[in-house]
């Protein structure tokens, strides 16, 4: 017999609480345990695309880094294409983790340079990261992208829905030739644009 479940409710979402790292970058939390942690492989040799640094703070309202975040990146291979999709590169998991270093708050992301990707409708959507951040205090995980400074973002459609213009920056890093820093603000006057997905 098929029961019809049309009356469950939402999951409530829970702070990450103080012990997020315990749970899910153990070593970095300084718990000894065999292998590495799950999403701080890098990128393995052989993997085509230009490697990349992107390095950045995570900040409070009040301009204090945020030591505790925990940042899960999800991208597209060199070539445009997801883990899993017809010509997707082979060993790139398209996926990380980073923990920031808990004194200073700096956090480094070492990966390839992800290629434009097919959005709605066919258009292009530029090269980026996606960002996914918890911490103590944030109730709801933190959705955000990450945009180059030095590829065209112009045309791209999740970017440009953004209102008012001068927000849009919010999203882009600074830097250039492999080497990118990506703050993250979290309120204020500087808060990064997060997304509803």
């Amino acid at each position: 017999m098929v029961q019809v479940l049309d009356d469950l409710k939402e999951t409530p979402s829970q702070t990450a609480g103080p012990y997020v790292h315990l749970g899910l970058a153990p070593a970095a939390a300084g718990v000894a345990r065999p292998g590495r942690d799950l999403g701080f492989g890098g990128v393995p040799g052989g993997v085509p695309g230009p490697r990349i640094r992107v390095t950045g703070r995570v900040f409070d309202g009040m301009g204090a880094p945020v030591t505790d975040v925990l940042i899960e990146v999800w991208q597209a291979d060199a070539g445009g294409f997801y883990p899993g999709q017809p010509g997707a590169a082979p060993g790139f998991a398209g996926w990380a983790r980073v923990v920031p270093d808990f004194d200073t708050g700096l956090f480094a992301l070492d990966t390839i340079l992800p290629g434009a990707v097919p959005g709605p409708g066919g258009r292009l959507l530029a090269p980026h990261l996606s960002l996914w951040l918890v911490a103590r205090g944030i109730n709801t995980g933190l959705q955000t992208r990450m945009y180059f400074p030095d590829r065209d973002n112009a045309a791209d459609p999740v970017l440009s829905l953004i209102e008012p213009p001068r927000r849009r920056r919010t999203l882009i890093a600074t830097g250039a030739d492999g080497a990118y820093r990506f703050d993250i603000h979290l309120q204020g006057d500087r808060e990064t644009v997060f997304l509803d997905v």
